[in-house]
């Protein structure tokens, strides 16, 4: 397991105490040998996949480091220790956290943004978090997301079983399926037959088919037996691929069912609809956009 993120700051700034010049990747190398990371924890992604965990926190720290001066940033993405951060480092020999930097006027004016008062009542609060400042946009967008769907999936309830197979065929045009959505609808359009709900193409070519299964429940999991009858009724096609889509869940034995059938089944439940919905963009849109700036280097040069 990737060690906390305030873990992180001792073995930075021991790293740097040498009077060297660092910087982030020889930083990173250094950390992954102190607390002696397998391949798979120092690979280990942020929530969002866009860098390693220990990327975002070595960044993080040194972020941290520079507010607080105790290091300089000599030149463009290089840091070496000064005089006060080896003062520093020796009062806190046995570690030291984000409290003892809020200690720091510099970086507590950084942190907070609040008056003197206010930062007295943080500093004295044993209760820090130990989150980076990406884990908490990750989180919060995880729960705004999670709340979304939640709504999501109450709305699909209200609309018909007509619109949920409508629904459903549209989300997987948008996932690359069946060409366009009037090339999937012709083929769809009330298909039922033999406990198939729809008919789709694997691709603009039409080289394979899917056979759909659209269950728009508010109570109770699908089971095996609905696994079973679904599986029967492609292969009565002499087809082998299928989608389920409910917005129900599915029940163990359901998705052992589907594992151990000789079709390809993949099993959609609610909240995976909902995750598909958000990602692919149907039936939302962006309410507010927060764009995330990093330096643009190449225009301070000279």
């Amino acid at each position: 397991m990737v060690p906390k993120f305030e873990d992180f700051f001792f073995p930075c700034l021991l790293c740097l105490s040498d009077g060297n010049i660092y910087t982030q990747e020889l930083l990173r190398t250094y950390v992954i040998d102190y607390f002696k990371l397998t391949p798979e924890e120092a690979n280990t992604l942020i929530k969002s996949g866009k860098k390693t965990q220990v990327s975002d926190k070595v960044s993080w720290t040194v972020s941290y480091f520079l507010q607080a001066g105790l290091i300089d940033a000599p030149k463009r993405g290089t840091y070496k220790i000064n005089d006060f951060g080896k003062k520093f480092l020796s009062k806190h020999q046995e570690g030291f956290n984000k409290k003892d930097l809020l200690q720091i006027q510099s970086f507590a004016n950084f942190a907070t943004r609040k008056n003197d008062k206010q930062i007295n009542a943080i500093t004295t609060n044993n209760n820090t978090d130990d989150r980076t400042p990406t884990d908490f946009i990750d989180d919060a967008f995880r729960q705004i997301n999670s709340a979304l769907g939640k709504d999501l999936l109450t709305k699909i309830l209200e609309m018909s079983p007509l619109f949920f197979e409508k629904l459903v065929v549209e989300l997987l045009v948008k996932m690359g399926y069946g060409g366009s959505f009037e090339d999937a609808a012709s083929v769809t359009q009330y298909s039922h037959d033999e406990g198939i709900d729809g008919v789709i193409k694997e691709d603009k070519l039409g080289l394979d088919t899917i056979y759909i299964q659209a269950k728009r429940w508010d109570k109770g999991s699908v089971g095996s037996k609905d696994i079973q009858a679904f599986v029967g009724a492609i292969e009565m096609k002499r087809a082998s691929k299928g989608v389920f889509i409910t917005t129900s869940t599915f029940t163990d034995a359901a998705r052992k069912c589907a594992k151990e059938v000789q079709s390809k089944i993949v099993l959609i439940d609610g909240e995976q609809l909902c995750k598909y919905m958000i990602e692919y963009n149907l039936g939302v849109s962006s309410h507010q956009i927060y764009e995330i700036k990093k330096i643009d280097s190449d225009y301070f040069e000279e």
